[in-house]
């Protein structure tokens, strides 16, 4: 698998330990940046990082900024991503069960190292259940389908 990984300064070093963790899970990582505690905007990585998911580059993104909000809201921006914002491990698990959630967004303030690492272990290792679910997702691809036109 691989994932694309992103932040904002708020997010940096949480990026830096994530990306360790996940090169040693066996995990290929596409580091879309910031590459700098330097203040930056979140919204930036979150695009380039979300592209590379739409454009086949890696399956999934981890994007982090200091909650982990506005990562979210800024990826969900894009048709065909389902970024879901995640502190623990029964959202992280949900999400990709019922949602097939394609982008995780974490908080750097919000949540420690070892919690941020042991969500993503869960969210890379759930699959999603379809079934029912799938149908959900179809209305939100129906959704964008009719609102967000190019």
């Amino acid at each position: 698998m691989k994932v694309a990984l992103a932040s904002d300064h708020g997010g940096f070093s949480l990026k830096e330990k994530l990306k360790t963790s996940l090169t040693d899970w066996g995990i290929q990582v596409l580091d879309k940046g910031c590459h700098s505690p330097e203040s930056v905007d979140y919204v930036d990585y979150a695009a380039q990082a979300v592209e590379a998911v739409l454009e086949g580059e890696c399956e999934r993104a981890i994007l982090i900024c200091g909650t982990g909000i506005g990562m979210s809201i800024a990826a969900n921006k894009f048709p065909g991503i389902r970024a879901a914002l995640c502190h623990d491990h029964f959202s992280a698990q949900a999400t990709r069960e019922h949602n097939d959630s394609n982008v995780l967004c974490l908080g750097a303030r919000v949540i420690g190292s070892s919690l941020a690492e042991s969500i993503v272990k869960v969210w890379l290792n759930t699959e999603f259940s379809g079934g029912r679910h799938q149908r959900r997702i179809d209305k939100i691809s129906a959704i964008e389908r009719r609102f967000c036109r190019q």
